[in-house]
């Protein structure tokens, strides 16, 4: 099928679902898009028709302004999915709230529709178990912002069928973004496993006083994050033996059973620890700086992605 005539519908206009909408018009696909909540639906257009535009100065894409023209405002659920071959759902993250949403979905979407959740956390089957059209359910969870960020992670329920997990993927792929397969339903998903395997020894170590917020930070984003933008963990310790990651494990996996063995619990994120970490960081939450960082956050995310896109990057 000609993108040009490729149809999506994106449920949900806030933060993530402009970004989806912003990912599938520059792509080449008609959106639409829906919220019950009518401000944030009508203020949409404007702010995906500015992140278009700051993509392209970053050179991330060729046609904002036709790209914005590909997106529209849909009065309801149905006017939105009528058609559409592709459903990406951004609606609140709760269980009982997708079950609904994904309800109407299985009843008003053709029957070959894939039907995926942008959710962050919740498994797909808790919301899908009761539907008819359940095996062409399932997650794509992306990470915040999408736009900027590509790795999307698909993780199916027991019922999904095979056929569903390989269109999301090469749908995905298409629109440039790079999907991974979890092959088992599992909490959290793997990013934030992973992430929060991370934010748990960061909120001891500052809570227990080895380190400063600032300083942990900086150990991060100045020395683990710059590898960490182009290796994976894997590659990571591949190259810090000269044979390998056998030769990794032969050598240092004794100093990490050590650790693991009393790895942080849940305890870090309660009290006294966690107001120990909320006094350690010397900044307030103004909405004044949270914009700015935000802001920049962007326009660094951005310049990183088109370096990645020019060095082309073959370990997608």
């Amino acid at each position: 099928m000609n993108k040009q005539n490729r149809n999506v519908a994106i449920v949900g206009a806030g933060l993530i679902g402009r970004a989806w909408a912003a990912i599938f018009a520059r792509a080449g696909w008609n959106v639409r898009l829906t919220d019950p909540h009518i401000p944030t639906l009508k203020a949409a257009p404007r702010l995906i028709r500015e992140e278009l535009h700051a993509l392209a100065r970053h050179g991330l894409a060729t046609d904002p302004d036709g790209a914005v023209s590909r997106v529209s405002a849909a009065g309801s659920l149905e006017e939105a999915v009528i058609g559409v071959e592709f459903v990406q759902e951004c609606g609140p993250e709760k269980v009982e709230d997708k079950r609904l949403i994904f309800a109407e979905l299985d009843k008003l979407t053709l029957p070959d529709a894939l039907l995926v959740s942008s959710t962050s956390a919740i498994t797909a089957s808790r919301f899908t178990e009761a539907l008819k059209g359940r095996a062409r359910c399932l997650v794509g969870h992306p990470v915040n912002p999408p736009h900027l960020v590509p790795l999307v992670e698909l993780c199916c329920a027991p019922w999904t069928s095979p056929e569903a997990i390989e269109r999301a993927r090469e749908i995905y792929r298409e629109i440039g973004q790079v999907p991974v397969i979890i092959t088992k339903e599992i909490d959290g998903f793997v990013l934030n496993r992973l992430q929060g395997a991370l934010l748990a020894e960061a909120f001891r170590l500052v809570g227990e006083g080895f380190i400063s917020a600032e300083d942990l930070d900086r150990t991060v984003k100045d020395g683990l994050g710059l590898r960490w933008s182009f290796l994976g963990p894997f590659e990571t310790i591949e190259l810090n033996a000269p044979g390998g990651i056998p030769d990794y494990c032969a050598r240092y996996t004794g100093f990490y059973r050590q650790l693991a063995s009393a790895a942080a619990g849940p305890e870090v994120y309660q009290s006294p620890n966690v107001d120990r970490v909320i006094a350690a960081w010397p900044h307030q939450p103004a909405p004044e700086r949270i914009a700015a960082l935000t802001q920049r956050r962007n326009e660094r995310l951005a310049a990183l992605a088109a370096h990645k896109n020019a060095q082309q990057d073959n370990s997608r």
